[in-house]
């Protein structure tokens, strides 16, 4: 069964890019360990909602997602008790939420709405899967980086905590693969159902990711990622989806208020950093190909 990492866009920063920048300014790197905090513990929630769909079946499943909660509230757990002996926030973060973004490219009402067991739990375990695989490339990234960085005592600390995180999240892919691959092998009409929950699943997640992107082109990509979204949907649902997110995503106030926030940050910590590097950095986000791409894709629709 084929396994799709998050890719990295030509120009993109990669996840050890990030982690690399992120440890070396205190403020960002315990704003990074709070979004940590919140996405571990609104996934409690989130996949206790799911529970109460399945209504108890799959019994071997419901099992091992009840599982998942107890290692997720652990998690938060350690991240919680981190940041407090570090003296940091622990309220909801500011700024883009990638968990909210997540859910709104998600068709809501037919997601809410569906009634057979099996295509709940094919979409659910797509979409789990997708964002385990985010959070298992970010917390490797964030490892090497402080594993490199300048071995202070707070360094350390958060390194352990991270990597005993870390091998329970990889386990929350691999069981995500084996129950993905059980659903398959039902039926062919379970296999090409599954096929399609992890390209569109694999989309929104790429297009949730990049919403607090800031660099410029990071719409355009978006885009590009809503177009393969809705190639997973019948023809007759496309046209409604696309014109629905496509404005969220061109004229989207939220994201250039954070990136105002981002250069004024930018600015008043450090202001040859912020002509040096932020501003080339933001440049940076587009290129020719990013159009060439878009241009053929549509050519192809």
């Amino acid at each position: 069964m084929t396994v799709s990492y998050p890719r990295k866009y030509r120009n993109i920063l990669s996840a050890r890019d990030i982690l690399k920048r992120v440890i070396q300014d205190r403020e960002l790197h315990m704003m990074t360990l709070n979004r940590y905090r919140y996405n571990e513990q609104r996934s409690c929630k989130d996949l206790t909602e799911l529970i109460e769909r399945l209504n108890g079946q799959p019994k071997e499943l419901i099992r091992d997602i009840s599982n998942h909660i107890v290692e997720e509230s652990r998690h938060a757990l350690w991240l919680t008790d981190l940041l407090i002996d570090l003296g940091e926030d622990i309220g909801q973060p500011t700024g883009i939420s990638y968990i909210d973004a997540f859910e709104k490219l998600i068709d809501q009402e037919a997601y809410t709405t569906q009634s057979n067991r099996d295509d709940i739990i094919i979409d659910s375990l797509a979409a789990i899967n997708a964002t385990e695989k985010r959070g298992c490339e970010f917390f490797s990234a964030h490892i090497e980086a402080l594993k490199e960085a300048e071995q202070t005592e707070e360094n350390i600390k958060i390194r352990e905590t991270i990597e005993r995180i870390f091998p329970e999240e990889a386990g929350h892919v691999r069981w995500g693969n084996r129950w993905l691959s059980k659903m398959a092998q039902k039926s062919p009409e379970h296999k090409e159902k599954v096929e399609r929950a992890k390209r569109r699943f694999f989309a929104i997640e790429q297009a949730a990711y990049e919403s607090s992107d800031i660099m410029m082109g990071a719409e355009l990509r978006r885009i590009e990622h809503l177009m393969e979204i809705s190639e997973t949907m019948p023809l007759w649902e496309r046209t409604q989806y696309l014109m629905k997110h496509i404005p969220e995503t061109v004229f989207n106030p939220e994201l250039q208020l954070f990136r105002i926030e981002m250069a004024q940050k930018a600015w008043q910590k450090d202001p040859k950093m912020f002509v040096e590097q932020f501003i080339p950095m933001f440049f940076k986000g587009i290129n020719r190909e990013d159009f060439d791409r878009m241009k053929q894709k549509n050519s192809n629709n």
